[in-house]
């Protein structure tokens, strides 16, 4: 089975921050990106991963990713979305691909979703296999939503052996389930939950984590952290996740920084932040 690589980064004197799950094509940022952006770059904030959740909004995500250059495009159909999703998109969604654009880093956001009323599984998972198969064809790796579904969706990914895995983003599941993504080669995105005193199994998860394993992500404007409830999530909001990791781990901050960073780096193939 695929694994991923445990070996110490290169040493980065001024790591920085990318939250690599944000739905930046939806309000509150909507005609306020330049100053949504500067306001994390302020946080050191300074790349950020747009997660479409279906075909219809793949032009303005892509259009964003390539008018600023901090922001990276996913291009995918979201499980929330299944009863609006419809064979076509799936051409469409093969058509954007095969044209490569330069600033799409993966597929998704993806997944499967047991969680919301009327599930439809046989269709989602039909959805997840195919477009797993567009990102192992693209070589592409993959965003992925998963709630009271880390077991089906491990067996999923475990049949198509992606080479370039992805992250399954926003992890609340438990320990043993999170090691069982991690040994198919994926990563665990670590989200606004830590942040919460009561989330006691998601906070003990991520501290016995390999930080090879893990990324940083708000999934902004939604999962708005503790002290911030009622409020939208923003990117900025990353650096809070950071220190709430920070505090539960045993590394250096700067040696969990460098980790997130160079994982992010590694899975998405960014290029350093200008």
């Amino acid at each position: 089975m695929a694994q991923i690589t445990g070996s110490t980064p290169p040493l980065i004197d001024t790591p920085y921050f990318v939250d690599t799950h944000c739905h930046f094509d939806f309000p509150p940022f909507s005609g306020e990106e330049a100053a949504s952006l500067a306001s994390a770059a302020q946080a050191n904030v300074r790349q950020l991963i747009i997660p479409a959740v279906s075909a219809a909004y793949f032009p303005r995500v892509l259009a964003l990713a390539e008018r600023y250059p901090p922001l990276f495009a996913a291009l995918g159909m979201h499980p929330l979305y299944i009863a609006e999703h419809q064979e076509a998109d799936l051409a469409t969604l093969a058509s954007y691909l095969a044209n490569k654009p330069e600033k799409v880093v993966a597929v998704g956001e993806m997944g499967l979703d047991l969680y919301m009323e009327e599930p439809q599984f046989p269709r989602q998972l039909a959805l997840l296999q195919a477009q797993l198969k567009l990102a192992k064809q693209h070589d592409l790796p993959v965003i992925l939503h998963s709630r009271r579904a880390h077991d089906p969706l491990a067996a999923a990914l475990r049949k198509v052996a992606l080479p370039r895995t992805g992250v399954v983003h926003g992890f609340a599941g438990s320990l043993a389930q999170a090691q069982a993504f991690i040994r198919l080669g994926y990563y665990i995105g670590v989200g606004g939950t830590i942040t919460y005193e009561r989330a006691q199994k998601t906070r003990k998860v991520m501290a016995a984590l390999p930080l090879s394993a893990l990324l940083l992500e708000t999934d902004a404007p939604d999962m708005p952290l503790a002290g911030f409830q009622g409020q939208p999530n923003r990117p900025e909001r990353a650096a809070h996740v950071f220190t709430a990791l920070c505090e539960l781990r045993s590394e250096a901050p700067q040696e969990i920084a460098v980790h997130l960073l160079e994982n992010s780096q590694r899975l998405f193939q960014l290029p350093p932040s200008q």
